[in-house]
């Protein structure tokens, strides 16, 4: 088993103006060394000799497809700080500078990075994709995962070295060099983006791309290895977070009243809608070879939302859409955190 943390990512709709992040075990701050102006590669004055490579590991997939187009893929991209932990270099950074930090990370590009708060879901993201080749070789649809940082290319072979020690299969990059990545997200047709920095997710989310943020892990269980659980909440991450506001400014009686009233009208669509929407269409790939019982993805509704007095349109807003959720819990309230730890997601979108 691979151990997860329970915490859930952060999705941010379009109205939020503020919003605190958890400070960031791996390293991922607003301060971070990713936002300073960019660097000069020719400079870099190292003081020792990089160490050949050893031990890497052969890296296979089986059968089927091995880089699908973008546009037929469910493009996952991930920022290397979710992916890995990346705190001590970090600090030297922040103590010494860009100089000093590209000596470092070129000297030290033979030590793999440790495994971040995001590489559980990835792993669990390319158990999927090994199930997909065995049902369908030819086919392009499977998740693409990128490999998104603001590092210099300098900083890559340290990456690529990180990848193939834990046998991940990543091929795509996209190293910045200090630039905003979300141009190239575009480009790549990204499903999903995850990141530890917020604005870079609010401006992702701006150009129209599911994007949440990734906080570090405060508790770290264990989660399935050979199925992908997904879980969502409601409001303002499924759906538009307009019930959510009338919640807030007007408390819980007006929330109710309106959702009576709005019974048959639909929610608008939030910010994930599109990423379940893309979790679905490969899970009907599996349904339709007779694998719905023991299909390797799972999605769960998770929602404050109460079933009576609130979930009717909830739940015929995913009907309208034509969507499936394995798993709804309504909770009217109750805590989240035992659901989850029942459930144990790979990623929750909160």
């Amino acid at each position: 088993m691979v151990k997860m943390s329970l915490d859930p990512v952060q999705v941010m709709s379009g109205q939020v103006k503020e919003l605190k992040v958890a400070s960031s075990s791996n390293g991922e701050s607003r301060g971070s060394w990713e936002e300073k102006e960019e660097f000069d590669q020719d400079h870099l004055g190292l003081s020792t000799k990089p160490k050949p490579v050893t031990g890497r590991r052969a890296r296979k997939v089986e059968g089927g497809v091995f880089f699908p187009k973008p546009e037929n893929a469910v493009t996952i991209a991930v920022s290397s700080r979710v992916l890995f932990r990346t705190e001590r270099e970090q600090k030297v950074f922040e103590q010494k500078g860009v100089e000093e930090y590209l000596r470092y990370q070129v000297e030290h590009e033979n030590e793999p990075f440790a495994p971040g708060p995001a590489f559980p879901f990835v792993k669990a993201l390319e158990a999927v994709n090994a199930r997909l080749r065995e049902l369908y070789p030819q086919s392009e649809e499977l998740f693409d995962i990128v490999l998104v940082t603001y590092n210099h290319a300098h900083v890559g072979i340290r990456l690529i070295n990180t990848i193939n020690h834990h046998n991940l299969f990543i091929e795509r990059f996209c190293m910045t060099g200090g630039s905003s990545p979300i141009g190239y997200l575009k480009a790549w047709h990204t499903n999903l983006y995850l990141s530890a920095d917020a604005e870079k997710v609010r401006e992702a989310l701006a150009e129209g791309i599911a994007a949440a943020t990734m906080f570090m892990p405060e508790k770290l269980t264990e989660v399935s290895e050979s199925q992908l659980r997904v879980a969502f909440d409601g409001d303002a991450v499924l759906f538009s977070d307009e019930s959510e506001r009338i919640f807030k400014a007007h408390g819980l009686d007006k929330f109710f009243e309106h959702e009576r009233e709005n019974e048959d009208t639909l929610l608008d669509h939030g910010p994930l809608k599109g990423f379940l929407e893309a979790l679905g269409k490969l899970q009907k790939k599996f349904y339709a070879k007779g694998h719905r019982l023991d299909c390797p993805i799972r999605t769960y509704l998770v929602t404050a939302r109460s079933a009576a007095s609130s979930g009717i349109r909830a739940l015929k807003t995913l009907r309208a859409w034509g969507l499936e959720i394995d798993e709804a819990l309504f909770l009217a309230g109750a805590p989240k955190g035992p659901m989850l730890e029942k459930i144990r997601p790979h990623i929750y979108f909160d």
